[in-house]
């Protein structure tokens, strides 16, 4: 089955599956993506800054990696948010589009293939990844000879870019929050830092809402009577999948 086939729901499911997948090494990937259905599997990795290409006949799919904890080049881009010049329009997050700027020639040379072109296109990421992933899809249509992307899908996204940046993107873009997920939280909305993208919200009792005081603090509770931080629970691969599970229907 093609992605485009599939429900929303699957898809969701699919995009949180590969984002998990792309914080694996190679072989493990190959693995993992195969029994979903990939049968070409191809890993960028350029001064630290990391993705997969998973493809079959019918779809090509960037996954971003996302921030590992252990790696000083994750933890550097995060933290650099200077708003810089976009390669398109307005301002982006400098350390974000500095990860891009590695890996981008490589990926257009990829999805710009011949054999390539009638293959649809998405991206997907979690974290860092998902700032990533939102990135290089809004570079894609600087690019006419590149197929346009048929959706992207993020998980757990910092803010990416200035309002005009958002604006655009010219990307169908569905943007997952799990409850108190911290790092969607930043950089903050004072440095003139916009989110992107439809939000679908996953409320602490594993169904989609809308953000709220009342739920924050729910959701803060629960972490407080089992002895965690509900902020940095909540921005876990594995939660955002398994609580989109619970949270749509097909």
């Amino acid at each position: 089955m093609s992605i485009s086939d599939m429900s929303f729901k699957e898809r969701s499911l699919l995009f949180a599956k590969l984002a998990k997948i792309s914080y694996s090494n190679k072989k493990d990937a190959t693995s993992q993506a195969k029994k979903l259905g990939f049968t070409t599997i191809e890993f960028y990795d350029k001064e630290g800054a990391q993705a997969y290409r998973f493809m079959n006949k019918t779809d090509l799919v960037i996954a971003c990696r996302g921030t590992e904890p252990t790696e000083f080049n994750d933890i550097k881009a995060d933290l650099n948010a200077v708003p810089v010049m976009a390669e398109t329009v307005s301002r982006v997050h400098k350390g974000f589009k500095a990860e891009v700027d590695e890996l981008w020639p490589m990926v257009l040379e990829d999805i710009d293939r011949k054999v390539n072109k009638d293959k649809a296109l998405w991206f997907c990421g979690h974290s860092l990844g998902a700032a990533m992933a939102t990135i290089m899809a809004s570079r894609c249509h600087l690019y006419p000879e590149v197929e346009p992307v048929q959706e992207l899908y993020t998980y757990g996204s910092p803010r990416v870019g200035w309002k005009s940046y958002c604006k655009s993107l010219g990307v169908t873009h569905h943007r997952w929050r799990n409850n108190n997920d911290i790092v969607t939280k930043v950089p903050l909305a004072l440095m003139g830092y916009k989110h992107d993208g439809e939000l679908h919200y996953i409320t602490s009792n594993n169904t989609i809402g809308k953000p709220s005081f009342k739920d924050w603090w729910k959701g803060t509770w629960s972490g407080i009577k089992v002895g965690r931080f509900d902020g940095i629970a909540d921005h876990d691969i594995t939660a955002y999948h398994d609580n989109i599970n619970l949270a749509l229907t097909d």
